[in-house]
């Protein structure tokens, strides 16, 4: 490039700097919608209800937590109440005595708040089996870091209702970027923990101690979790859709209001393994 053509190029690259502008989207302010997280399950330490209120695009306030609702969830084979409490500590309900779910019923959650009641239901599904999980090394390669990676083993019998996601938590903290919501059903097969399922995007370390954790959701649930991932890699071009709150599963009894967020019901199969050894 001779110094005709590279003096054109600075000067153009300075023009297109200059000419940058930031510009601010006006958006209607729109009003405080409940979001509600539930999570009810068999396993202890998991089971918790977060209620919250949407903000403004433009707001930079913390999030507004509800602390003053009456939440339960009711097992509508035996129409037992699980009471949940607010724990100021960690922003969430907790169902008192650290109660938990059975295999097998229907449950309902219940929230009542300002006059309001928000209801949803799901069913505890039995778990498929999870055999063993092998930790293999494996070399630095394109697209693929050196490290250890784990593949799990098992079998899934169930003929419908095959809707999965596995969350990993590496010690003591839980993955939950976008590209770790590692969610999978029956598009393919059953056969998906018969051959063995490795986690390709994950390289461990020696001495890291890793819990896995596989539920079993219900379908409303597993396509609200769906549709959140392709929100959060939603980049907003010019070929991106809209971008639109997931699809929630639960409804304000006897109003239009709207709601977000979602009610997982879930069994959970949850192993710890140590890089080097192991435990269950």
């Amino acid at each position: 490039m001779n110094k005709l053509a590279l003096y054109i190029v600075v000067i153009t690259a300075l023009l297109l700097t200059a000419c940058q502008e930031e510009v601010f989207i006006e958006l209607d302010s729109q009003p405080d919608i409940p979001v509600i997280e539930a999570i009810w399950t068999d396993a202890p330490g998991l089971n918790q209800v977060t209620i919250s209120y949407s903000k403004d695009y433009y707001n930079l306030d913390e999030n507004q937590v509800e602390r003053d609702a009456e939440v339960f969830i009711r097992d509508e084979e035996t129409e037992q109440i699980f009471p949940f409490r607010f724990v100021p500590q960690i922003g969430a309900y907790l169902p008192i005595n650290n109660q938990t779910a059975r295999i097998g019923p229907e449950y309902s959650l219940h929230v009542l708040m300002n006059g309001r009641h928000f209801y949803s239901k799901g069913r505890v599904l039995p778990p498929p089996t999870l055999d063993s999980i092998a930790v293999n090394y494996r070399e630095e390669r394109l697209f693929r870091e050196e490290g250890y990676y784990l593949t799990l083993y098992g079998d899934i019998p169930f003929e419908t209702e095959n809707n999965y996601r596995i969350r990993i938590v590496r010690n003591d903290t839980l993955l939950n970027r976008r590209n770790d919501y590692l969610l999978f059903d029956d598009t393919f097969g059953t056969q998906i923990l018969n051959r063995g399922f490795e986690l390709n995007g994950y390289a461990f370390k020696e001495n890291d101690r890793v819990r896995l954790e596989l539920f079993r959701l219900n379908r409303d649930a597993y396509d609200y979790l769906n549709e959140l991932v392709g929100l959060l890699f939603n980049d907003g071009g010019l070929f991106s859709p809209p971008p639109q709150n997931p699809t929630s599963n639960i409804r304000e009894l006897n109003e239009n209001g709207e709601v977000l967020g979602y009610f997982k019901c879930s069994s959970v199969l949850s192993s710890i393994i140590t890089i080097g050894g192991a435990e269950n």
